[in-house]
C-alpha cells in the first residue's frame, strides 16, 4: 500500500460492531470530568517577623498561610516549594488547604490560604527548621494572618 492509499471497507463504513463502540467511548467520555491540576505555590520568606505571621503552629504538622489570588479548595492537595529566610536550600513539601481567607475580608486580612504539611520527612523537617528559626517568637501573643 502506498503512503496515500485509503484502506477499503465494505459500502466504506466502520462495520455496526466497531461504530457502536466508538460511540460509547463517546458518550463515556462525555461523562468525564477533567482532572483537577495539581498547584505548586513558590514562597519566598526573607524575613522571621513575616515567616511569624505566616506559620501556623496549631496545626499538628505545622502550616504555613500564603497569600495568594489563586483559586482553592478545603482538603485541596498542593505543593510548596520554600526558600526560607536566606538559606540557599529549599524544602518542596506537599500539603493541603485547611484554611481559607477570601480576598477582601475584615481587618484588612490578606486574602490567602493555609496548607498544613504532610505528615512525611519533609514536612516535618520544614515544621523542625521553622521553630528553630522563630525560637521564643512561638510563645507571642501578636497577631498573625490566621489567629
Amino acid at each position: 500500500m502506498g503512503e496515500n492509499d485509503d484502506i477499503d471497507t465494505p459500502d466504506n463504513t466502520l462495520g455496526p460492531k466497531l461504530e457502536a463502540s466508538l460511540t460509547e467511548v463517546a458518550a463515556a467520555a462525555a461523562d468525564l470530568k477533567p482532572i483537577a491540576k495539581h498547584k505548586t505555590l513558590s514562597i519566598i520568606i526573607r524575613d522571621r517577623a513575616v515567616l511569624f505571621a505566616a506559620y501556623m503552629p496549631f496545626l499538628k504538622s505545622g502550616g504555613l498561610f500564603i497569600p495568594t489570588k489563586k483559586m482553592f479548595s478545603m482538603t485541596e492537595s498542593c505543593t510548596l516549594i520554600i526558600t526560607l529566610i536566606s538559606e540557599e536550600d529549599k524544602f518542596t513539601v506537599n500539603g493541603k488547604v485547611v484554611w481559607i481567607t477570601p480576598p477582601g475580608s475584615p481587618n484588612n486580612k490578606a486574602g490567602g490560604i493555609g496548607v498544613e504539611f504532610a505528615e512525611d520527612l519533609e514536612g516535618e523537617r520544614l515544621k523542625r527548621r521553622i521553630e528553630d528559626i522563630l525560637g521564643p517568637l512561638l510563645r507571642s501573643t501578636n497577631a498573625t494572618h490566621t489567629m
